[in-house]
């Protein structure tokens, strides 16, 4: 019998929704059919956009409507608690762009909510799902570099003069770099090293009130050492390594790589290649609508454990560091 798609919901149209927009229509099991901004002409034009059938003026007519069975949330990071709860206090499933909260204790609300109204809510952390990464760690399980001892990745990039009014730059919009590309790093070093941290030490540049440049050494009970960085004024290599006993895995695009370099120790030099399906996107709605369509209200692969995890790590390189926001 087949399996009735999943039908979407955009909430927000700005640039990361527009990817979510073109990523599901390569996507089998799923649908997009709604869209909502709070202004009816831009719900309008990103309809006409995409085709969308349906538009909203308002997040809350998205929310009592049926349309939809699930929720994209793809407004800046201060919005993601209020939108995903309006969602799913009316029956819809949840797939929060992230970070999925500004602190912990946003989250923890999230997921309560999800919980008492028997939905899935899951964090839109797509790079864990995308071919590369479940190649690396493959190659990792299967002992190819031996043991894992210390990762490094860096995602650091510059915004033109032109864009210093983005809300990455707004304190009450949950802005800096920890939060918005920081947090790929932290589930970089936590899918390949583990959980067990014993010792974090961090370091903040600020500008108009947010992080501009955090760095952050994290120490595991084996010894190994993870070194992430994340930057929205200073651009970087985007890449990444994962050391271990028998070589090393050179990730050029480090969080989410289509292709990965191998050098052992031994002299030998691969190449694999990974590409995403379309624009790296597809895999997660795809995850998310498979969870939905099995009637989960948790992912097995991106559960709230994790998300919970990284972001109570934020916290606390936040509290090191003196990042605060007006949520905390």
């Amino acid at each position: 019998m087949k399996t009735k798609k999943i039908r979407f919901g955009i909430v927000g149209t700005g640039t990361i929704a527009h990817r979510f927009a073109e990523a599901i229509q390569n996507v089998s099991c799923a649908e997009l059919v709604a869209v909502a901004s709070r202004a009816k002409e831009t719900a309008e034009k990103f309809g006409n956009e995409f085709n969308t059938p349906v538009r909203f003026d308002s997040y809350e007519k998205m929310a009592e409507s049926d349309v939809i069975d699930a929720a994209y949330i793809a407004v800046p990071h201060s919005g993601h608690i209020g939108c995903s709860c309006l969602m799913m206090n009316h029956g819809k499933h949840v797939l929060c762009e992230k970070p999925m909260a500004v602190n912990s204790r946003e989250a923890e609300e999230m997921f309560r909510c999800a919980e008492e109204n028997g939905v899935l809510l899951m964090e839109a952390m797509w790079a864990r799902l995308v071919p590369g990464t479940i190649e690396m760690l493959e190659l990792i399980k299967n002992g190819v570099l031996g043991d894992i001892l210390g990762v490094e990745g860096k995602f650091c990039y510059t915004m033109d003069e032109d864009e210093m009014d983005h809300h990455v730059f707004n304190p009450e919009n949950g802005g800096g770099s920890l939060l918005d590309v920081g947090v790929y790093g932290l589930n970089f070093a936590s899918w390949y090293l583990g959980k067990d941290v014993v010792g974090i030490n961090a370091q903040s540049d600020f500008y108009n009130g947010v992080d501009s440049h955090t760095c952050a050494l994290l120490k595991y009970s084996n010894g190994a050492i993870a070194d992430i960085s994340s930057a929205i004024l200073l651009r970087k290599p985007n890449e990444g390594y994962v050391y271990g006993t028998k070589g090393y895995a050179h990730l050029r695009r480090f969080y989410a790589p289509q292709e990965i370099e191998l050098h052992l120790n031994d002299g030998t030099t691969r190449k694999i290649s990974v590409p995403y399906k379309g624009n790296g996107f597809e895999e997660q709605i795809t995850h998310f609508s498979e969870c939905v369509s099995l009637g989960l209200t948790k992912s097995p692969v991106i559960p709230p454990e994790q998300t919970l995890y990284i972001t109570k790590q934020m916290d606390k390189i936040r509290k090191m560091t003196g990042i605060v926001y007006p949520q905390d």
